[in-house]
Protein backbone atom coordinates (compact mmCIF):
# COMPACT_ATOMS: atom_id res chain seq x y z
CA UNK A 1 0.00 0.00 0.00
CA UNK A 2 1.59 3.67 -0.89
CA UNK A 3 1.42 6.29 1.55
CA UNK A 4 -1.25 8.63 -0.67
CA UNK A 5 -3.82 5.10 -0.38
CA UNK A 6 -3.46 4.93 3.32
CA UNK A 7 -3.58 8.65 3.95
CA UNK A 8 -7.02 8.50 1.71
CA UNK A 9 -8.56 5.55 3.80
CA UNK A 10 -8.16 7.28 7.07
CA UNK A 11 -8.57 10.94 5.75
CA UNK A 12 -5.52 12.21 7.04
CA UNK A 13 -3.25 14.14 4.72
CA UNK A 14 -0.11 13.01 3.72
CA UNK A 15 1.28 15.56 4.69
CA UNK A 16 0.44 15.10 8.40
CA UNK A 17 1.81 11.45 8.08
CA UNK A 18 5.53 13.13 7.06
CA UNK A 19 5.64 15.48 9.47
CA UNK A 20 4.91 12.79 12.40
CA UNK A 21 7.67 10.37 11.52
CA UNK A 22 9.65 13.03 11.71
CA UNK A 23 8.45 14.50 14.78
CA UNK A 24 8.51 11.46 16.62
CA UNK A 25 11.77 10.74 15.13
CA UNK A 26 10.72 7.06 13.56
CA UNK A 27 13.31 5.20 11.48
CA UNK A 28 12.64 5.34 8.07
CA UNK A 29 13.25 1.90 6.63
CA UNK A 30 10.35 1.09 9.49
CA UNK A 31 7.68 3.43 8.37
CA UNK A 32 7.50 3.49 4.34
CA UNK A 33 9.86 2.20 1.65
CA UNK A 34 11.92 4.35 -1.19
CA UNK A 35 8.86 4.93 -3.16
CA UNK A 36 6.52 5.44 -0.53
CA UNK A 37 5.07 1.61 -0.09
CA UNK A 38 3.88 1.69 3.64
CA UNK A 39 5.50 -0.86 6.19
CA UNK A 40 2.90 -3.29 7.49
CA UNK A 41 3.88 -2.48 10.99
CA UNK A 42 3.48 1.75 9.94
CA UNK A 43 -0.23 0.87 8.52
CA UNK A 44 -0.67 -1.36 11.66
CA UNK A 45 -0.17 1.77 13.84
CA UNK A 46 -2.00 4.11 11.70
CA UNK A 47 -5.39 2.36 11.99
CA UNK A 48 -4.95 1.24 15.16
CA UNK A 49 -4.52 5.01 16.47
CA UNK A 50 -6.77 6.68 14.06
CA UNK A 51 -8.13 8.84 16.27
CA UNK A 52 -4.85 10.12 17.67
CA UNK A 53 -3.63 10.53 14.01
CA UNK A 54 -6.35 13.19 13.26
CA UNK A 55 -5.60 14.74 16.59
CA UNK A 56 -2.19 15.20 15.41
CA UNK A 57 -2.95 16.27 12.17
CA UNK A 58 -6.17 19.01 13.37
CA UNK A 59 -3.06 20.78 15.45
CA UNK A 60 -0.49 20.85 12.95
CA UNK A 61 -3.25 22.68 10.86
CA UNK A 62 -3.76 25.07 13.58
CA UNK A 63 -1.69 28.62 13.38
CA UNK A 64 -0.75 28.63 17.01
CA UNK A 65 0.93 31.04 19.45
CA UNK A 66 3.45 30.00 21.84
CA UNK A 67 0.96 30.34 24.53
CA UNK A 68 -1.63 28.20 22.88
CA UNK A 69 0.76 24.98 22.93
CA UNK A 70 1.89 25.46 26.63
CA UNK A 71 -1.89 25.34 27.51
CA UNK A 72 -2.66 22.79 25.03
CA UNK A 73 0.03 20.29 26.63
CA UNK A 74 -0.37 21.81 29.92
CA UNK A 75 4.33 22.59 29.85
CA UNK A 76 5.76 25.69 31.33
CA UNK A 77 5.56 28.60 28.87
CA UNK A 78 9.08 29.02 29.16
CA UNK A 79 10.28 25.12 28.64
CA UNK A 80 8.00 25.71 25.14
CA UNK A 81 9.40 29.02 23.77
CA UNK A 82 13.52 26.60 24.25
CA UNK A 83 11.76 24.48 21.82
CA UNK A 84 10.47 26.58 19.33
CA UNK A 85 13.97 28.40 19.25
CA UNK A 86 15.76 25.39 18.47
CA UNK A 87 13.53 24.47 15.91
CA UNK A 88 12.92 28.32 14.27
CA UNK A 89 9.66 27.55 12.74
CA UNK A 90 8.29 30.20 10.31
CA UNK A 91 5.88 32.85 12.43
CA UNK A 92 3.68 35.15 11.30
CA UNK A 93 3.43 38.88 11.53
CA UNK A 94 0.82 38.40 14.21
CA UNK A 95 3.13 36.21 16.72
CA UNK A 96 1.21 33.08 15.76
CA UNK A 97 3.31 29.83 14.48
CA UNK A 98 2.54 28.92 11.03
CA UNK A 99 0.54 25.27 10.68
CA UNK A 100 3.89 23.24 10.41
CA UNK A 101 4.70 23.29 13.95
CA UNK A 102 2.90 20.16 15.97
CA UNK A 103 1.63 20.81 19.80
CA UNK A 104 2.51 16.91 19.69
CA UNK A 105 5.78 17.40 18.29
CA UNK A 106 6.96 19.64 20.85
CA UNK A 107 5.00 17.74 23.84
CA UNK A 108 7.28 14.63 22.88
CA UNK A 109 10.92 16.81 22.99
CA UNK A 110 9.74 17.79 26.30
CA UNK A 111 9.04 14.57 27.48
CA UNK A 112 5.78 13.72 27.26
CA UNK A 113 4.12 9.98 27.00
CA UNK A 114 4.12 8.36 23.15
CA UNK A 115 5.29 5.16 24.43
CA UNK A 116 2.72 3.44 22.87
CA UNK A 117 3.91 5.22 19.42
CA UNK A 118 7.53 3.29 19.90
CA UNK A 119 5.50 -0.10 20.89
CA UNK A 120 4.89 -0.72 17.13
CA UNK A 121 8.28 -0.23 15.85
CA UNK A 122 10.32 -2.58 18.27
CA UNK A 123 11.98 -4.47 15.27
CA UNK A 124 14.72 -1.85 14.71
CA UNK A 125 16.29 -2.08 11.25
CA UNK A 126 20.18 -2.76 11.79
CA UNK A 127 22.55 0.27 9.72
CA UNK A 128 23.80 -1.74 7.50
CA UNK A 129 20.18 -2.74 6.16
CA UNK A 130 19.21 0.54 5.62
CA UNK A 131 18.70 2.45 2.35
CA UNK A 132 20.35 5.22 3.37
CA UNK A 133 21.29 7.53 6.99
CA UNK A 134 19.53 10.16 8.14
CA UNK A 135 18.84 13.06 6.09
CA UNK A 136 14.40 12.16 6.56
CA UNK A 137 14.36 16.06 6.38
CA UNK A 138 16.02 15.76 3.02
CA UNK A 139 14.15 12.83 1.59
CA UNK A 140 10.79 13.91 2.22
CA UNK A 141 11.33 17.12 0.50
CA UNK A 142 12.64 15.50 -2.29
CA UNK A 143 9.62 13.42 -3.08
CA UNK A 144 7.66 16.25 -2.44
CA UNK A 145 8.92 18.05 -5.31
CA UNK A 146 8.83 14.68 -7.23
CA UNK A 147 5.20 14.31 -6.62
CA UNK A 148 4.09 14.82 -10.35
CA UNK A 149 6.21 11.75 -11.07
CA UNK A 150 4.61 9.89 -8.52
CA UNK A 151 1.03 11.00 -9.00
CA UNK A 152 -1.28 12.66 -12.01
CA UNK A 153 -2.97 14.78 -9.39
CA UNK A 154 -0.45 17.63 -9.40
CA UNK A 155 -0.87 17.80 -13.34
CA UNK A 156 -4.95 16.91 -13.45
CA UNK A 157 -5.92 19.36 -10.36
CA UNK A 158 -3.05 22.07 -10.22
CA UNK A 159 -1.56 22.09 -13.84
CA UNK A 160 1.92 21.50 -11.68
CA UNK A 161 4.11 19.41 -14.51
CA UNK A 162 7.05 17.62 -13.98
CA UNK A 163 10.43 18.88 -13.66
CA UNK A 164 12.34 18.95 -16.94
CA UNK A 165 15.78 19.60 -15.17
CA UNK A 166 17.05 18.90 -11.57
CA UNK A 167 20.36 20.66 -9.87
CA UNK A 168 21.41 18.88 -6.79
CA UNK A 169 23.94 21.52 -5.39
CA UNK A 170 26.50 21.04 -2.47
CA UNK A 171 29.84 20.99 -1.31
CA UNK A 172 32.34 18.47 -2.83
CA UNK A 173 31.53 14.29 -1.57
CA UNK A 174 28.37 15.40 0.39
CA UNK A 175 26.50 12.46 -2.00
CA UNK A 176 25.03 14.15 -5.29
CA UNK A 177 25.45 10.75 -7.00
CA UNK A 178 23.68 9.02 -4.58
CA UNK A 179 20.82 11.33 -4.49
CA UNK A 180 20.35 11.66 -8.12
CA UNK A 181 20.45 7.41 -8.38
CA UNK A 182 17.81 7.68 -5.44
CA UNK A 183 15.55 9.95 -7.33
CA UNK A 184 15.78 7.79 -10.15
CA UNK A 185 14.87 5.06 -7.44
CA UNK A 186 11.90 7.10 -6.10
CA UNK A 187 10.61 7.89 -9.82
CA UNK A 188 11.38 4.25 -11.04
CA UNK A 189 13.76 5.86 -14.11
CA UNK A 190 16.54 4.22 -15.40
CA UNK A 191 19.70 6.12 -13.98
CA UNK A 192 22.17 6.95 -16.97
CA UNK A 193 25.17 9.01 -16.15
CA UNK A 194 26.51 11.46 -19.14
CA UNK A 195 30.24 10.67 -19.11
CA UNK A 196 32.80 13.41 -20.04
CA UNK A 197 33.32 11.89 -23.00
CA UNK A 198 29.86 11.61 -24.41
CA UNK A 199 30.28 15.86 -24.35
CA UNK A 200 32.07 16.48 -27.17
CA UNK A 201 33.01 13.65 -30.12
CA UNK A 202 33.42 9.97 -29.68
CA UNK A 203 34.11 6.77 -31.04
CA UNK A 204 31.63 4.01 -30.71
CA UNK A 205 32.32 1.20 -32.89
CA UNK A 206 34.44 2.83 -35.36
CA UNK A 207 31.03 5.08 -35.35
CA UNK A 208 31.57 8.67 -34.66
CA UNK A 209 28.92 10.18 -32.38
CA UNK A 210 28.37 13.41 -30.78
CA UNK A 211 26.38 15.07 -27.71
CA UNK A 212 23.17 15.50 -30.10
CA UNK A 213 23.62 12.02 -31.09
CA UNK A 214 24.04 10.67 -27.51
CA UNK A 215 20.60 12.99 -26.15
CA UNK A 216 18.66 11.60 -29.07
CA UNK A 217 19.65 8.41 -28.49
CA UNK A 218 18.24 9.05 -25.29
CA UNK A 219 15.42 10.37 -25.65
CA UNK A 220 14.52 7.23 -27.65
CA UNK A 221 14.16 5.47 -24.45
CA UNK A 222 11.06 6.08 -21.98
CA UNK A 223 12.04 6.76 -18.20
CA UNK A 224 15.56 8.12 -18.14
CA UNK A 225 17.28 9.78 -15.58
CA UNK A 226 20.06 11.34 -17.24
CA UNK A 227 23.15 12.78 -14.54
CA UNK A 228 25.56 15.57 -15.35
CA UNK A 229 28.47 15.77 -13.09
CA UNK A 230 30.04 19.83 -12.68
CA UNK A 231 27.15 21.12 -14.07
CA UNK A 232 28.47 24.61 -12.47
CA UNK A 233 31.20 24.29 -14.24
CA UNK A 234 30.08 23.18 -17.82
CA UNK A 235 27.13 25.62 -17.56
CA UNK A 236 29.11 28.62 -16.38
CA UNK A 237 27.52 31.99 -17.48
CA UNK A 238 30.00 33.68 -20.43
CA UNK A 239 31.22 37.31 -19.14
CA UNK A 240 33.88 39.41 -19.67
CA UNK A 241 35.45 38.07 -17.02
CA UNK A 242 34.63 34.36 -17.56
CA UNK A 243 35.55 32.83 -20.69
CA UNK A 244 33.67 29.58 -21.59
CA UNK A 245 35.28 26.75 -23.69
CA UNK A 246 33.41 26.22 -26.90
CA UNK A 247 32.84 22.67 -26.70
CA UNK A 248 30.96 23.41 -23.24
CA UNK A 249 29.06 26.49 -25.02
CA UNK A 250 28.13 23.84 -27.34
CA UNK A 251 26.63 21.07 -24.78
CA UNK A 252 24.58 24.20 -23.08
CA UNK A 253 23.16 25.01 -26.16
CA UNK A 254 22.48 21.42 -27.06
CA UNK A 255 20.58 20.68 -24.00
CA UNK A 256 18.82 24.19 -24.21
CA UNK A 257 16.86 22.93 -27.96
CA UNK A 258 16.59 19.40 -26.13
CA UNK A 259 15.19 20.43 -22.71
CA UNK A 260 11.32 21.60 -23.83
CA UNK A 261 11.15 17.32 -25.06
CA UNK A 262 12.31 16.26 -22.17
CA UNK A 263 8.87 15.87 -20.00
CA UNK A 264 7.25 14.63 -23.27
CA UNK A 265 9.46 12.13 -23.66
CA UNK A 266 9.84 10.74 -20.08
CA UNK A 267 13.69 12.01 -19.54
CA UNK A 268 14.93 14.13 -16.03
CA UNK A 269 18.16 15.96 -16.32
CA UNK A 270 19.95 15.89 -13.29
CA UNK A 271 23.04 17.92 -12.90
CA UNK A 272 25.58 18.10 -9.93
CA UNK A 273 27.12 21.37 -8.96
CA UNK A 274 28.92 22.47 -5.97
CA UNK A 275 27.40 25.87 -6.40
CA UNK A 276 24.37 27.66 -8.03
CA UNK A 277 26.53 31.12 -8.61
CA UNK A 278 28.19 30.72 -12.20
CA UNK A 279 25.40 28.57 -13.79
CA UNK A 280 24.38 30.56 -16.68
CA UNK A 281 20.72 32.13 -15.58
CA UNK A 282 18.98 30.84 -19.22
CA UNK A 283 19.18 27.77 -18.19
CA UNK A 284 17.44 28.39 -14.66
CA UNK A 285 14.70 29.75 -16.47
CA UNK A 286 10.91 28.05 -15.75
CA UNK A 287 10.10 24.80 -17.48
CA UNK A 288 14.00 24.09 -17.25
CA UNK A 289 16.38 23.46 -14.59
CA UNK A 290 14.33 25.36 -11.67
CA UNK A 291 14.70 22.80 -9.29
CA UNK A 292 17.33 23.44 -6.61
CA UNK A 293 18.08 20.16 -4.08
CA UNK A 294 20.49 21.23 -1.60
CA UNK A 295 22.60 18.37 -0.86
CA UNK A 296 24.14 19.17 2.98
CA UNK A 297 26.85 17.51 4.98
CA UNK A 298 25.54 14.95 7.26
CA UNK A 299 25.24 16.47 10.86
CA UNK A 300 26.35 15.34 14.22
CA UNK A 301 23.98 12.86 14.51
CA UNK A 302 24.38 11.54 10.67
CA UNK A 303 28.62 11.76 11.18
CA UNK A 304 27.84 8.86 13.62
CA UNK A 305 25.82 6.63 12.04
CA UNK A 306 27.65 6.57 8.79
CA UNK A 307 30.80 5.88 10.70
CA UNK A 308 29.30 3.01 12.59
CA UNK A 309 28.24 1.94 9.35
CA UNK A 310 31.57 2.28 7.56
CA UNK A 311 33.66 0.87 10.42
CA UNK A 312 31.07 -2.72 10.92
CA UNK A 313 29.52 -2.81 6.90
CA UNK A 314 30.29 -6.22 5.30
CA UNK A 315 31.42 -7.83 8.49
CA UNK A 316 30.40 -11.39 9.91
CA UNK A 317 29.37 -11.90 13.53
CA UNK A 318 33.07 -13.54 13.69
CA UNK A 319 35.21 -10.90 11.94
CA UNK A 320 38.48 -9.79 13.45
CA UNK A 321 37.80 -6.37 13.09
CA UNK A 322 34.16 -6.71 14.75
CA UNK A 323 35.41 -9.10 17.67
CA UNK A 324 37.90 -5.99 18.27
CA UNK A 325 34.77 -3.08 18.33
CA UNK A 326 32.71 -5.04 20.35
CA UNK A 327 36.26 -5.42 23.01
CA UNK A 328 35.83 -1.08 22.76
CA UNK A 329 31.82 -1.25 22.71
CA UNK A 330 32.59 0.21 19.12
CA UNK A 331 29.56 -1.75 18.19
CA UNK A 332 27.51 0.31 18.99
CA UNK A 333 26.30 3.66 18.44
CA UNK A 334 27.22 5.76 21.82
CA UNK A 335 31.17 4.67 20.70
CA UNK A 336 31.32 7.10 18.14
CA UNK A 337 29.46 10.44 18.71
CA UNK A 338 32.18 12.29 20.58
CA UNK A 339 34.50 11.58 17.33
CA UNK A 340 31.45 13.03 15.29
CA UNK A 341 31.36 16.16 17.45
CA UNK A 342 34.74 16.93 16.24
CA UNK A 343 33.99 16.15 12.57
CA UNK A 344 32.72 19.76 12.10
CA UNK A 345 31.65 20.44 8.49
CA UNK A 346 33.15 16.96 7.45
CA UNK A 347 31.63 15.63 4.08
CA UNK A 348 30.77 12.20 3.50
CA UNK A 349 34.22 11.37 1.67
CA UNK A 350 36.06 12.17 4.85
CA UNK A 351 34.07 9.95 6.75
CA UNK A 352 35.42 7.09 4.90
CA UNK A 353 38.59 8.55 4.45
CA UNK A 354 38.28 8.22 8.52
CA UNK A 355 37.23 4.77 8.73
CA UNK A 356 39.75 3.68 6.81
CA UNK A 357 42.28 4.88 8.23
CA UNK A 358 41.43 3.96 11.33
CA UNK A 359 41.18 -0.15 10.03
CA UNK A 360 44.74 0.20 8.95
CA UNK A 361 45.73 0.92 12.36
CA UNK A 362 43.91 -1.61 14.13
CA UNK A 363 45.03 -3.94 11.88
CA UNK A 364 48.74 -2.99 11.66
CA UNK A 365 48.46 -3.34 15.98
CA UNK A 366 46.94 -6.82 15.10
CA UNK A 367 49.75 -7.93 12.73
CA UNK A 368 52.18 -7.15 15.49
CA UNK A 369 50.06 -8.67 18.82
CA UNK A 370 47.58 -11.07 17.62
CA UNK A 371 45.35 -10.06 19.73
CA UNK A 372 41.71 -9.15 19.42
CA UNK A 373 41.93 -6.96 22.55
CA UNK A 374 43.02 -4.15 21.13
CA UNK A 375 42.24 -0.98 22.78
CA UNK A 376 41.14 1.77 20.62
CA UNK A 377 42.68 4.62 22.15
CA UNK A 378 42.06 8.79 21.65
CA UNK A 379 45.63 8.64 20.49
CA UNK A 380 44.56 6.54 17.41
CA UNK A 381 41.23 8.20 17.21
CA UNK A 382 43.04 11.56 16.66
CA UNK A 383 45.58 10.59 14.26
CA UNK A 384 42.89 9.08 12.08
CA UNK A 385 41.27 12.18 12.73
CA UNK A 386 44.34 14.39 11.12
CA UNK A 387 44.79 11.90 8.06
CA UNK A 388 40.74 12.54 7.34
CA UNK A 389 41.21 16.34 7.45
CA UNK A 390 43.53 16.67 4.74
CA UNK A 391 40.61 17.16 2.64
CA UNK A 392 39.28 19.94 4.76
CA UNK A 393 41.54 22.90 3.19
CA UNK A 394 40.45 25.93 2.80
CA UNK A 395 39.18 26.21 -0.05
CA UNK A 396 36.87 23.21 0.61
CA UNK A 397 35.83 25.69 3.67
CA UNK A 398 35.27 28.41 1.37
CA UNK A 399 32.95 26.20 -0.62
CA UNK A 400 30.70 25.76 2.17
CA UNK A 401 30.45 29.37 2.82
CA UNK A 402 28.88 29.65 -0.66
CA UNK A 403 26.70 26.31 -0.17
CA UNK A 404 25.38 28.36 2.81
CA UNK A 405 25.15 31.35 0.97
CA UNK A 406 23.24 29.75 -1.71
CA UNK A 407 21.10 27.61 0.24
CA UNK A 408 19.84 30.57 2.45
CA UNK A 409 18.49 32.17 -1.02
CA UNK A 410 16.93 29.65 -2.08
CA UNK A 411 15.94 26.83 0.31
CA UNK A 412 16.45 28.46 3.76
CA UNK A 413 12.49 27.84 4.75
CA UNK A 414 12.68 24.22 3.99
CA UNK A 415 15.94 23.43 6.05
CA UNK A 416 16.45 26.08 8.89
CA UNK A 417 17.97 24.07 11.30
CA UNK A 418 19.96 22.19 9.20
CA UNK A 419 21.42 25.94 7.75
CA UNK A 420 21.81 27.28 10.92
CA UNK A 421 23.75 24.28 12.76
CA UNK A 422 25.90 24.32 9.60
CA UNK A 423 27.15 28.00 10.14
CA UNK A 424 27.56 26.88 13.80
CA UNK A 425 29.87 24.35 12.49
CA UNK A 426 31.53 26.56 10.71
CA UNK A 427 32.65 29.03 12.55
CA UNK A 428 34.84 26.77 14.40
CA UNK A 429 37.46 27.27 11.36
CA UNK A 430 36.77 30.97 11.21
CA UNK A 431 39.89 32.93 11.38
CA UNK A 432 39.77 36.02 14.33
CA UNK A 433 43.47 37.07 14.50
CA UNK A 434 43.81 37.58 10.31
CA UNK A 435 40.74 39.56 9.22
CA UNK A 436 42.82 40.09 5.82
CA UNK A 437 42.40 37.85 4.53
CA UNK A 438 38.64 37.39 2.12
CA UNK A 439 36.49 34.76 3.94
CA UNK A 440 39.47 33.34 6.28
CA UNK A 441 39.39 29.94 7.48
CA UNK A 442 41.90 27.79 8.75
CA UNK A 443 42.82 24.18 7.72
CA UNK A 444 41.91 22.29 11.09
CA UNK A 445 44.80 20.68 12.32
Amino acid sequence: MKLAALAKELKIPTESFIKFIQDFDLELSECITTNFEVKDDFVKFARENIIFLRKYSEDLNQNKSIEDIAENINKPTEKVAEIIKKDQPRLFDNGKYRSSVSSFGIDHKLGGHYEFVYNYFGKATRLAERDFIGYRDLFFFISQNLEPYLSNLSVEDWGIHKPAGIILYGPPGSGKIFWAKKIAEIIEYEFKEIKKHFLGTSFVDNQKITFNDFLIQAMKSEKVLLFLEDFDQLMVERSEEQTVKSCDEETKEIILHYISHFEQEKILMVGAANSLEKIDKELLAPGRFDMFIPIFPPNTKERSEMLFYHMTHGLGENALLMKILEYNKAHQLPFWLEIAKKMQVFSNTMLIDFTQSLKKRIRNIYLKDHSTTIEITQKMLNASLRDASSKLTGDYLNQIQQFIFDVTQNNYEDFTQRIEALKKELEHYKVIDEPKKPIGFNHND
